[in-house]
Formats: C-alpha cells, sequence, structure tokens
C-alpha cells in the first residue's frame, strides 16, 4: 500500500470514527470483526462505513461456513436436480466471496446432534445455512447456537432464524391465475404434503380461486406420496377411473408431478392441452423438453442459494440485524402444455372416460 493510500485510509478510519463517536482503533477492530466491540458499535461502525463507501476489509474471506443439507435435500439432489440448482448458486458465490463451504449431510437425530456439537465447537465456521429442513427441534437448536444461521428453501414460523425461499404462495396464484385466465374454473391441485414451502403453493392456488370468485374444492387438492412422475401418473389414473374426467387444468406444486399428470392423461387417450391443460412450478431444465413442453412457473434456484449466502455474509458482518424472510419473486414461462377450455366441465357434472 503507497503512502497516499494510507494516508486514505486513516482520514476514512477518521470520519467514521468521529461520525460514531468512538476511537479509531475501535472502528478497525470493528470493521476487521476481532472480539471486544459491542454489537450495537460494530453495527453502528458497519452502517456508517458503508453510508461513507468505505471499503469493507473481506473479513469474511478464508470463513468457513457449513452447509447442512436435508435427506430430503439430498433425495432431491439426485431425483429432479431442484437442489442441484441451488447449490451451484451456492457455490460460485461462495467462490466470488473467499468463502470455503463445508457440506454436511444429515439423515436423522444423531447427525442433526452431531453437526450442531462441530458448529458451535469449531471457531473456524462463522455460520451455517440449513437447507430444505422443516424439523421444529433442530430449528430451535440452530437458534440457540450464537452464530449466524440462515434456511435455505424452507423458513421458521417462529422468526427465529433468518430464511431465504422463493415466494411459494405467489408462484402458485400466478400459475393459477393463468389458467382462469385461459377459461379454466375446475383446476385440479396436485402436491406432495408434508412442507410448510408447499403449503403455501396450496394456499396460492386457493387464493387465486377466491380471488376469481370460484370455489377450491376439497375433491380438486389431490395428495400424492412423492414426488416422482410415475406416482404423479398413477394418481392421475385413479382419480379420473373414479369420478372421470372432473377438471380441465392440473396445476402441480412440482414439475416431475406435472410431467407425471401428463403421461397419465395422455396414456387414457386425453390429449394435452386440447383436452386437458398442465402447469407446474419449478421450471426445471428437462421440462422444456416433454411433450408437450411444459408451461410453468420459473423459481429463481441458483438465486436461491446466492442470495442466502449474501444474507449469511452480511450477519457474519454484524449488518443483517433484525432476523428477516427474504423471498424471491417467481414468473410464468409459457410453453405448450396449456390452451383455452374446450369443455367446461361444472362440479355437477362429470366427462365420463371415452
Amino acid at each position: 500500500m503507497t503512502a497516499e493510500q494510507k494516508k486514505g485510509r486513516r482520514t476514512r478510519l477518521d470520519d467514521i470514527a468521529a461520525r460514531c463517536g468512538v476511537s479509531i482503533s475501535t472502528v478497525s477492530r470493528a470493521l476487521a470483526g476481532e472480539k471486544g466491540v459491542r454489537p450495537e458499535i460494530r453495527k453502528l461502525v458497519l452502517e456508517t462505513a458503508s453510508a461513507v463507501s468505505y471499503a469493507l476489509p473481506a473479513s469474511v474471506a478464508g470463513k468457513k461456513v457449513m452447509l447442512v443439507a436435508s435427506g430430503a435435500a439430498m433425495i432431491d439432489y439426485v431425483r429432479n436436480q431442484f437442489t442441484f440448482h441451488v447449490l451451484e448458486g451456492l457455490n460460485v458465490r461462495a467462490s466470488a466471496l473467499g468463502i470455503e463451504m463445508a457440506m454436511r449431510p444429515v439423515a436423522d437425530k444423531a447427525d442433526e446432534t452431531r453437526v450442531l456439537a462441530e458448529m458451535r465447537n469449531d471457531a473456524s465456521f462463522g455460520g451455517m445455512l440449513i437447507l430444505t429442513v422443516d424439523e421444529e427441534d433442530m430449528l430451535a437448536a440452530a437458534a440457540d447456537l450464537g452464530k449466524p444461521v440462515v434456511l435455505v428453501n424452507s423458513d421458521d414460523p417462529y422468526m427465529r432464524l433468518s430464511s431465504v425461499t422463493p415466494c411459494n404462495r405467489s408462484a402458485a396464484f400466478i400459475a393459477a391465475e393463468r389458467l382462469i385466465e385461459a377459461g379454466h374454473q375446475r383446476i385440479l391441485f396436485m402436491l406432495r404434503p408434508g412442507r410448510r414451502t408447499i403449503e403455501r403453493r396450496l394456499e396460492g392456488w386457493r387464493d387465486a380461486l377466491q380471488h376469481h370468485g370460484l370455489t377450491a374444492d376439497a375433491d380438486l387438492v389431490l395428495e400424492v406420496d412423492d414426488w416422482l412422475p410415475e406416482l404423479g401418473a398413477e394418481a392421475i389414473t385413479h382419480l379420473v377411473g373414479d369420478k372421470g374426467l372432473c377438471f380441465t387444468a392440473v396445476l402441480t406444486a412440482g414439475d416431475s408431478l406435472a410431467n407425471g399428470a401428463v403421461r397419465g392423461l395422455q396414456a387414457m387417450g386425453y390429449a394435452v392441452p386440447q383436452d386437458v391443460s398442465v402447469m407446474g412450478i419449478d421450471d426445471l431444465p428437462q421440462s422444456a423438453f416433454l411433450n408437450p413442453p411444459l408451461s410453468t412457473v420459473h423459481i429463481p434456484m441458483r438465486e436461491l442459494g446466492a442470495t442466502a449466502l449474501d444474507l449469511l455474509r452480511d450477519m457474519m458482518l454484524g449488518l443483517a440485524l433484525p432476523r428477516r424472510r427474504v423471498e424471491l419473486a417467481c414468473h410464468v414461462v409459457e410453453r405448450g402444455s396449456v390452451a383455452a377450455v374446450r369443455h367446461p366441465v361444472a362440479a355437477d357434472h362429470i366427462k365420463p372416460i371415452t
């Protein structure tokens, strides 16, 4: 560093110290993330430094972040790649920030206890990201760690932990509204229940129907045991076999189930979208190559990981207070599986299988 650079740096430190009413050494220690500075003073110094465009030291560079991924997340990683894209965005951002990531898969309570103890006892870890975890015991224990924690693709109903998710309720709302605009009134919603994020998508479907004066009948909610396309196809087949075609459109909580719905309908002789429109949520890359290509809602998967790490970094610097729930906007992707309704189906009129 040249003499002029040192002089400029010193002048800026003087300015920050004067604005905050603290010593230059306190400013220096706060910016470096050293111990011995009260949290409220550190926050004031960092905010003031940002306000005067002071180049903050890369105090998180070289720090480790633990990524705890649930068994569900790892199964998803293999099955339909949603988790893969979240992790891709996370790793690219970690590389840019100079943060080392250490993944810890958890499959049971023993795993959770082990990783929490490691996080608590290993000073080299500056923060933790928890991917696709809803269990209350894990969330409560993470909130008591005393280190920054951000949930990724899940949220804490008590807001003890900050989180980053897609706006799941909005995603389903705009998907259902797209179908309603095409004239569909009997819109089947297919989901695998169990996670709060998916419950938000069910709420969005219900919101859209009610907003347009339609009834969100319980018989229009179809639950499956897993996200596998073949289970979606099987569920549609059984429903139509029992009740006939009691809907003109299908909205699914994930693209993999939409894939299954298309397969099941086509196997029964129905054309998509001529007889039934189908729409998914996620915009997985493979959805563009289905027959017909799947209309869906784009979830910013890569941005979920990057945004979560940015939030965690701010928390590690003492900037992100209070705790917050960040939801990323989604948008409709038009392809070939949605068309205007041709044969409206009333609740009391069920089209039989031909």
